[in-house]
């Protein structure tokens, strides 16, 4: 069975300053995440399914999701602020969404094979989605709890424009995850790649360093955890006062670890990650995509 590609496209980019979602960088109106479905139907995978809000529906239908017909099948989820389990409700204030983790939950009803999980504003490259196609396409069928993310190498992953969030990622001798900390605060300071600690100190770290930029592979059995402890998480009084609080990916494969339910396969990847954390990132970007069509990597009209 083939893999699906699920996009999380609900949020909003914030630093980026409008819906970059939807951003055209290519030659011919591209958006970073066609490069990612473009890559990953070369990859092997037979559907794509987006995660969006409802109301910039029309939106994407119209700019994205026709270009896909007679390519690849597609479908779209959707991500709200009421979209909890029974007997939860929204605090009336909270306008931010639960987090990564409960847009995934909203692709449970449509998603039955092997996933990858991707954020659509960040640009991959091929050999991330050939490395992790491959994975979820040789699970024995029924395959559950074990999961798979790509590690990037944090030296490939930085901005020239400021810091970038990445997940640092330590790994057992069988190369199985073992923890994910989120550092928000990651740059080259006088010449080697460190993060900000609690404390404010920056501390180094190695060039290869795997950081988890929110490319992870689950099986279906990941809806079934994950909706679990969406519960456990919104029972907890802290998660419910604090507005902000989100439901992220990391925290429900952190607990998945620690508690000895699944494996998660660090995969290595020589990719480059590019993308625009930055609204000063996007000429740099355009110029990385035109280097690549002008090296034939990808055509330069995609769909």
């Amino acid at each position: 069975m083939k893999p699906t590609l699920l996009l999380l496209a609900a949020g909003m980019g914030s630093r980026y300053g409008g819906l970059k979602q939807l951003d055209g960088l290519g030659p011919n109106g591209e958006t970073i995440m066609d490069y990612s479905i473009y890559d990953a139907i070369k990859a092997g995978f037979g559907k794509i399914v987006f995660v969006i809000r409802k109301d910039f529906e029309n939106d994407f239908r119209e700019k994205i999701l026709s270009k896909y017909e007679g390519h690849v099948p597609a479908e779209l989820c959707f991500q709200s602020l009421d979209a909890l389990p029974a007997g939860f409700a929204c605090p009336e204030e909270r306008v931010k969404p639960w987090g990564t983790n409960h847009a995934v939950l909203m692709a449970k009803d449509v998603i039955k094979e092997p996933f990858c999980v991707i954020n659509c504003d960040d640009f991959y490259n091929r050999d991330a989605f050939q490395v992790i196609g491959k994975f979820l396409s040789e699970l024995p069928e029924g395959s559950k709890d074990a999961y798979a993310m790509v590690g990037f190498r944090v030296g490939n992953t930085l901005s020239e424009n400021g810091t970038v969030a990445r997940g640092i990622c330590s790994k057992d001798d069988n190369g199985n995850l073992t923890t994910v900390v989120e550092r928000t605060e990651i740059m080259r300071v006088d010449g080697p790649v460190c993060y900000k600690d609690e404390d404010g100190k920056w501390v180094p770290v190695e060039d290869n360093t795997p950081v988890s930029m929110n490319m992870w592979g689950f099986t279906p059995d990941y809806f079934e955890h994950s909706e679990e402890y969406f519960k456990e998480f919104l029972s907890d009084p802290k998660n419910m006062e604090n507005l902000k609080a989100e439901f992220f990916i990391p925290l429900m494969v952190n607990k998945l670890i620690n508690e000895n339910t699944s494996t998660v396969k660090v995969l290595d990847t020589t990719s480059k990650w590019f993308g625009v954390t930055y609204s000063a990132d996007r000429q740099d970007t355009v110029d990385r995509i035109q280097k690549l069509i002008d090296e034939g990597v990808y055509p330069a009209k995609l769909f």
